[in-house]
């Protein structure tokens, strides 16, 4: 041996099984103690924060959805119309996608006033021209889509909840690596520091 200080290599970390940092064993430095305690506060954290914003976007979104909802029952009717051409054939006649399919067609319907109009509306497949429908149209006339049922405002009121919560997870996974990275930057410093004052020990002077 030379008498050069070799560099410090610290020992690898326990093996990494479930719970490992909160048991007893001669490699858990008091930073894995402090690691564990860190990550189950922000587990704690991030499902009370996650809840009370699906909550809390959950509410508003319902309740502005409702007033929607509520608005357009009020100002939209629904008026006889007829097709002006055929409706496209659905691929696969008789299918269950078939009754789920809607094709945009010109429909003439008349205003309360005997005013014709024409417009687009989504029909069944395969109906021909002149066959008769139902269309909703607003307060101006105007073909409309239906007003959002309950079933509809239930999706929605869903989809903004889950998206107004999607970062709060994020972030605290973000937090959660910086303080990781952080802890680990010092135990390498400690490991190195300790390396430093042991190291003469184990190299002989020349």
């Amino acid at each position: 041996m030379t008498g050069e200080i070799p560099f410090a290599q610290p020992p690898p970390p326990p093996r990494r099984t479930m719970g490992w940092r909160w048991r007893r064993n001669p490699l858990r430095r008091p930073t894995d103690r402090l690691q564990a305690w860190i990550g189950l506060g922000l587990l704690l954290v991030t499902l009370s924060a996650t809840a009370a914003t699906v909550l809390l976007a959950g509410r508003a979104a319902h309740q502005q959805l409702r007033h929607t909802a509520e608005a357009q029952a009020r100002s939209r009717h629904l008026t006889p119309a007829v097709l002006v051409h055929d409706a496209p054939v659905h691929p696969e006649p008789g299918s269950d996608e078939e009754k789920e399919t809607r094709y945009t067609v010109t429909v003439r319907y008349a205003e309360p006033g005997g005013e014709q109009r024409t417009g687009q509306a989504e029909v069944s497949p395969g109906l021909p021209a002149g066959a008769r429908v139902r269309i909703w149209v607003d307060e101006d006339g105007s073909v409309a889509d239906p007003p959002m049922t309950r079933a509809h405002i239930h999706r929605r009121v869903l989809a903004r909840a889950l998206l107004a919560a999607a970062p709060v997870p994020l972030a605290a996974a973000a937090v959660h690596t910086l303080i990781d990275r952080g802890v680990q930057r010092r135990n390498l410093a400690a490991w190195e520091k300790e390396w430093d004052e042991t190291a003469p020990r184990w190299t002989p002077s020349p």
